[in-house]
């Protein structure tokens, strides 16, 4: 479980520098629309492990 939370943390990392990179750079609202988007499920997704971990089911 501890692999499986450390990919979703790292993917919400990564999520998160593409977003400050994409308003420094002024990008278009739908790229920093994804971006958010992009980190909003990861916190989503390590919520849900976290939870089905406790339970003994991952």
């Amino acid at each position: 479980m501890r692999q499986a939370i450390f990919v979703i943390a790292l993917g919400i990392v990564l999520w998160i520098i593409a977003l400050v990179f994409a308003i420094v750079m002024k990008a278009d609202q739908k790229v920093i629309s994804i971006c958010i988007v992009g980190a909003l499920l990861g916190f989503i997704g390590l919520r849900y492990t976290i939870r089905r971990g406790r339970r003994g089911q991952l």
